[in-house]
């Protein structure tokens, strides 16, 4: 990862330019950014200018020895640490254990979150953490000199997910660190860092992506037509990963709306026999598609009410939706609003607990022919 591959984050980027050039290198620095804003790709482009025997201005060589190691990850003084599972059969994983498998997630998806991570080393429900027995391989690898560069970088993904015990023992890193070490955190929620951690690191902020360089960074991965681009951009509010995801979701929002429309317009008309066609199409789809529905059907209640107050800029539709959202949001009204989004919410409850998904789904379609009146 280089600089020139980050998203947008000039200033981000400037003000770490100017750290090395002044020679000011905080020994532990917090990247604090929401999911997508791109603060562990930052840590990975600075730890190699860091490391780069022939530094320019704006950006590392990508030809010294150094580089050619970080084109692979496989820098010998480059640590990481991030969250993970126990293997089968073993309590006492490692993050080295799983070294193969992060460099190849982070080569792949410089700006992937903790769910495609724990899904690229087969978690299934287990939380990723990194657990206590962690710190002893911590200290183990701080402690060697380092090999090839003047500094020992650790980057440390998500410390949040620390259990305490490793917390404790990286403080004593951070308060009598070893020498040339470098401590990088990248952080999505640092409120659940301990306090004594987070004050004796530097914090920088990764503001959002701004809309711009999201747009051009899509279109050149892409196929996304001009139109939809400054949509998708507001969508993600500043979170690459999240416009992918987006992008990636299109189709499956269709279907949503095309189903949010059919429950709709059969509970105006009180169509019972199409109210029970749609409850098996529904029993059909399977349990995450139908939590989904659910969530995606109280987003378009709350952009229909949105759309009585004429305001573009906190309305997020795609014209598929805006299209169908030109009449219907005149039967979302301060009279209905809030009913409407406590049955969804109440129907994405009951598909948790297990109900009958056909009687969710037609007792919901009777609820709305009456919301709908109202």
């Amino acid at each position: 990862m280089f600089f020139k591959d980050i998203i947008g984050q000039d200033e981000f980027k400037r003000r770490l330019f100017q750290s090395v050039k002044e020679g000011f290198i905080p020994h532990a620095q917090l990247f604090s950014g929401r999911e997508g804003f791109g603060a562990l790709p930052l840590a990975l482009a600075y730890s190699r200018y860091l490391h780069c025997t022939n530094r320019q201005a704006d950006d590392a060589c990508g030809v010294c020895p150094s580089c050619l190691k970080f084109s692979k990850l496989s820098h010998p003084d480059l640590h990481f640490v991030f969250p993970i599972i126990n293997k089968k059969g073993s309590k006492e994983a490692f993050c080295d254990d799983f070294l193969s498998e992060w460099r190849t997630f982070l080569m792949e998806m410089p700006y992937g979150n903790l769910s495609g991570w724990l899904s690229r080393i087969a978690a299934e429900n287990a939380q990723g953490l990194i657990y206590a027995r962690e710190s002893d391989s911590i200290v183990r690898k701080l402690n060697l000199r380092a090999y090839e560069s003047d500094y020992k970088i650790m980057i440390i993904w998500l410390p949040e997910k620390m259990h305490e015990a490793a917390a404790n023992k990286l403080l004593k890193l951070l308060e009598e660190p070893p020498e040339k070490t470098i401590f990088l955190l990248v952080s999505e929620d640092p409120e659940r860092i301990i306090a004594t951690i987070r004050s004796r690191t530097q914090m920088l902020v990764v503001p959002p992506i701004d809309d711009e360089s999201m747009g051009k960074a899509l279109q050149e991965k892409y196929t996304v037509s001009d139109e939809d681009i400054p949509l998708i951009s507001r969508l993600a509010k500043g979170s690459y990963s999240e416009a992918e995801r987006i992008i990636h979701t299109t189709d499956e929002n269709e279907a949503y709306l095309d189903l949010f429309i059919s429950i709709m317009r059969n509970s105006w008309t009180r169509s019972v026999q199409n109210m029970k066609q749609k409850a098996e199409q529904f029993a059909a789809m399977g349990r995450d598609r139908q939590k989904a529905f659910f969530a995606y059907s109280q987003r378009m209640i709350r952009e229909n009410f949105i759309y009585h107050l004429q305001t573009p800029e906190i309305n997020y539709m795609n014209r598929k939706e805006a299209d169908f959202s030109v009449k219907f949001h005149l039967y979302v009204k301060e009279t209905n609003v809030v009913d409407f989004m406590e049955e969804l919410a109440l129907a994405e409850q009951h598909i948790e607990a297990n109900v009958n998904p056909r009687m969710i789904f037609f007792d919901l379609s009777l609820k709305i022919a009456v919301l709908l009146k109202k």
